[in-house]
């Protein structure tokens, strides 16, 4: 029996010519918080669902849950909650409807008392009686989160679950699943919002249907390799268009009235910042971000080979 609840190994996809997984490679541990990332395209959707058997692996193998995704999806799909980016639910459904379709897909057998007490852990005790269809954004995903852990499933499977949701309703949305993850539960989830990333144990960076690079978010800033700066004063849009496109820099961003540029190159990054010309700027070294990590690695994949 494995230690892990995903284990899995050289798992590899293609539709078509298009190898969209490509010998993946992962194990997370009971109650951890894993996160995936990766630009559009880079397998990560294709991943979750071999991973709770909604699609079969052309090679590679593994469990979780302990259980063979080649030989026992089934079990395995009765055991988690799968959440994916848009709203999957009834919408001329009320909240209850739609919790009891679920409870009845699962043949659940305290399901009244299951219902009661998600719709009390969520939040949605105001809205029971309400249409899906009428909820706003953030609530439709609180029911779909209820929707997922109604069975009470022992591994959660996130596909961007907060995209277009608000700040305030995704900050909620992340402190349910911290929550449950205190309690036993195990995550993974896909996102594309640094914030959300750091919030994880453990980031995997996909591309290509591979990892590229994995650890926690202090261990990959920390050993990326990257040089990064900030300025402040007057006219930075001025200096990040310049700056963009002069040798040795990588990224050249502005946020509010602070300007960061970043590289691997740090005698490049240097001599660029001491060559600008143009208004009175006030620089100081910064440890690299998550977003520098990441945009990194998308314009290396991109580079020509």
């Amino acid at each position: 029996m494995t230690d892990y609840v995903i284990d899995v190994h050289d798992l590899c996809k293609s539709f078509g010519a298009r190898r969209v997984v490509d010998g993946f490679t992962l194990q997370v541990a009971a109650s951890e918080i894993c996160g995936f990332l990766g630009a559009n395209g880079s397998g990560k959707t294709t991943t979750i669902r071999l991973l709770c058997g909604l699609l079969v692996p052309d090679s590679g193998s593994g469990t979780c849950l302990g259980l063979d995704i080649l030989r026992e999806a089934p079990k395995i799909r009765q055991q988690i909650g799968y959440m994916t980016q848009r709203f999957s639910f009834y919408e001329d459904l009320t909240v209850v409807e739609n919790l009891e379709l679920v409870a009845g897909v699962y043949e659940m057998t305290d399901s009244g008392a299951a219902i009661d007490d998600i719709i009390a852990r969520m939040g949605l005790g105001d809205y029971r009686s309400d249409l899906a269809g009428h909820l706003s954004g953030g609530w439709k995903q609180r029911l779909a989160l209820a929707a997922c852990v109604l069975h009470r499933p022992k591994l959660l499977l996130l596909d961007e679950p907060t995209a277009g949701v608000d700040v305030k309703a995704r900050r909620e949305f992340w402190d349910l699943i911290h929550d449950m993850a205190g309690e036993g539960l195990t995550v993974l989830v896909s996102t594309h919002y640094m914030d959300e990333a750091e919030r994880c144990k453990r980031l995997v960076y996909l591309a290509d249907g591979r990892i590229v690079v994995e650890g926690t978010a202090d261990t990959l800033t920390r050993e990326s390799g990257i040089v990064t700066f900030e300025a402040t004063g007057e006219d930075v849009d001025s200096a990040a268009r310049q700056l963009r496109h002069a040798p040795g820099v990588e990224a050249a961003t502005v946020f509010g009235r602070v300007l960061h540029v970043a590289s691997t190159e740090r005698s490049g990054l240097e001599q660029a910042i001491h060559t600008y010309k143009g208004g009175a700027l006030t620089w100081r070294e910064v440890e690299p971000n998550l977003e520098d990590v990441f945009i990194h690695q998308l314009a290396a994949r991109e580079q020509p080979k």
